[in-house]
């Protein structure tokens, strides 16, 4: 397997800075993430020269970071199944991810994952990785999931996150007519106290905030487009069944399953800013065969 290469040219900005403070400060990569490639195979180079972190930078310099190749985690079991690739470089890959697969692996040692499945794929591609997400659905949630493809670019995303500069959207089909043409559910959600994996609205739980727009109303049912401000387990679900308008098909929050067999929810849209080679990125998916199923119910 071929090893993560970073190469920059040194410009007038960089001149006169120490090696250790361009890497650290202009392209942030860790301490950590320094002394790992230092330690465990990586490499840093200038001019094609192994070189000291100390080392003071010139114009035109050519620095090149070698990253060391990656653990695989023993937790992951490749699992070959076919992936729906919407974007790949050498950096980031974006998947439309099927409902009824978990992002990562659960207790059920035979069942696939996304994760599994990703590690498949770099094992037969040769990619020097493993499985960093950074973002995830659950795993009856369908639609687009990002994946980092090394640590470096992981870290560079998790800063983008936070900033809130990864910007996701979502569909679904919700039960009954919402009067307003958009709104925001501003209501704070905690883990149930009698469930492990069941949320509730809950005014000592923590900040969770949903803006949705009405795409289309049918008799009996919503079709919503809904952006959030906060990442919160389960948010658009809880959201939506605490207003009195649970995701159809939703059996852990009060949906109704005669017309799908999981949360009509969709990921269809992912937009950020590529924190390497500065590009921005919109990409978008069609709602599933499913959930266009249940809308023609109505």
């Amino acid at each position: 397997m071929k090893s993560i290469r970073l190469q920059w040219v040194i410009d007038n900005a960089a001149t006169g800075k120490l090696l250790r403070d361009y890497l650290r400060e202009e392209k942030q990569i860790s301490r950590k993430a320094l002394a790992d490639i230092k330690f465990n195979g990586g490499q840093i180079t200038v001019n094609g020269k192994e070189e000291n972190v100390r080392y003071t930078l010139r114009l035109g310099d050519v620095i090149e970071v070698i990253f060391p190749k990656e653990k695989v985690s023993r937790s992951i079991k490749p699992y070959k199944i076919k992936l729906h690739i919407i974007f790949e470089d050498e950096h980031v890959i974006i998947i439309n991810k099927p409902p009824h697969l978990p992002t990562i692996p659960t207790r059920n040692e035979g069942e696939p994952s996304l994760a599994g499945a990703i590690l498949a794929y770099y094992i037969e591609n040769g990619i020097p990785s493993t499985f960093h997400a950074v973002s995830r659905l659950d795993r009856d949630t369908s639609g687009l999931v990002m994946v980092a493809k090394h640590r470096y670019m992981h870290d560079l995303c998790v800063k983008l996150q936070k900033s809130y500069e990864i910007k996701r959207s979502y569909v679904a089909l919700v039960e009954g007519i919402l009067s307003d043409d958009y709104n925001t559910i501003d209501l704070p959600i905690s883990r149930k106290t009698t469930s492990i994996i069941e949320r509730e609205v809950n005014e000592f739980g923590k900040s969770a905030i949903t803006h949705y727009e009405v795409l289309k109303r049918y008799s009996g049912a919503t079709l919503l487009q809904l952006t959030l401000e906060t990442g919160r387990t389960h948010q658009i679900r809880v959201h939506m069944s605490a207003i009195g308008h649970p995701l159809l098909g939703d059996t852990l929050y009060g949906g109704d399953v005669r017309y799908i067999d999981r949360q009509a929810l969709h990921s269809h849209q992912l937009s950020f800013f590529h924190p390497i080679n500065k590009r921005e990125y919109t990409f978008h998916c069609p709602i599933p065969d499913d959930i266009e199923d249940a809308m023609s119910k109505f």
